[in-house]
């Protein structure tokens, strides 16, 4: 594999092809689902079917005009580099970011590699005796992903496709309103786009939590629970009423002290999650909630939010 030359049929940085190089090395890959099979399992991915129909579009089909040597090289080594880390929990990209606006295939490229370790993903869930439901629920944050990535015009995903992996190598899972985040000593948070975060959701949720990891993971030891977002910044406090579900959540945590987060940029992260966008000028974005207006004052006021750390015992 002349790595020089698939880097620029690709349009990236060699170093980045060199990474997936290095990291899938020849470890085995995975194959997609029979095509026949693809529609029902986007459907139970909570695909939206315009999604759906690109992703079909771009299907890697033997001899598809779509599909480059190098893409398929691409494709295979991204699928095999995330399997080589089943089991895994650390933050990992699966590969370069690509220029998404050319044709289905590249848009999706990471899609399909999800799409052909779901196989290998639920494979792992029932070695540990989960639940159908809560791996199909889990795994379905592809769909609503893929709903924002669209919202934002193609914006947001850089950031997915190595989200999803978290998904993809069984260390993520969503138990009721809030996603667990397994690995160290610690139970990590996320906080998905799925209605109202009132505090019966969250307890419940954590309650399930202090159930599932222990019956299926139970030779992990965890201490806490513990959440890094922009929803912990006590300057919410200034804006938002006290019984808002947003302070209510803040509450239940011991906030750490603060470090300045490496590569995150808080003020972008809150634009991102609350507006779905990175590029709308702020005399722009909507002003219909508590929590808009506050976002939008605060940054135009000069001002800064911040990711805070907390953590809460288990």
């Amino acid at each position: 594999m002349d790595l020089d030359n698939t880097a620029a049929q690709l349009g990236v940085p060699v170093e980045d092809v060199e990474r997936v190089h290095r990291l899938a090395g020849d470890r085995p890959s995975a194959p997609l689902p029979a095509k026949a099979d693809a529609p029902a399992i986007l459907a139970r991915l909570a695909v939206r079917p315009d999604d759906a129909a690109e992703i079909m579009a771009g299907w890697p089909d033997p001899g598809s005009p779509l599909w480059t040597p190098e893409l398929r090289w691409l494709l295979d080594r991204s699928i095999a580099l995330v399997r080589a880390d089943l089991g895994g929990h650390g933050w990992l990209s699966p590969g370069p970011e690509l220029p998404r606006e050319r044709d289905p295939a590249w848009r999706h490229l990471y899609v399909y590699a999800y799409l052909a370790l779901v196989e290998v993903v639920t494979g792992y869930h029932r070695d540990h005796g989960i639940a159908d439901a809560v791996s199909w629920a889990t795994l379905a944050d592809l769909g609503r992903n893929l709903a924002i990535d669209r919202r934002m015009h193609r914006e947001g995903w850089p950031v997915m496709q190595s989200w999803l992996t978290l998904h993809a190598r069984g260390a993520l899972y969503e138990l009721g309103r809030l996603q667990h985040h397994r690995g160290g000593t610690t139970i990590d948070l996320h906080i998905p786009e799925s209605g109202p975060m009132t505090p019966e959701a969250v307890t419940a949720s954590l309650d399930e939590a202090r159930a599932f990891f222990p019956r299926h993971f139970p030779d992990e030891r965890y201490t806490a629970f513990s959440c890094g977002s922009w929803l912990l910044d006590p300057q919410l406090l200034e804006y938002l009423p006290e019984d808002s579900n947003i302070v209510r959540f803040q509450r239940r945590f011991e906030l750490e002290p603060y470090e300045e987060p490496e590569g995150l940029d808080a003020d972008v992260e809150v634009l991102r999650f609350v507006f779905r966008t990175l590029t709308t000028p702020l005399d722009r974005l909507p002003r219909r909630t508590v929590l808009q207006r506050a976002i939008v004052d605060h940054l135009r006021a000069g001002s800064h939010w911040r990711i805070r750390r907390g953590h809460l015992p288990i």
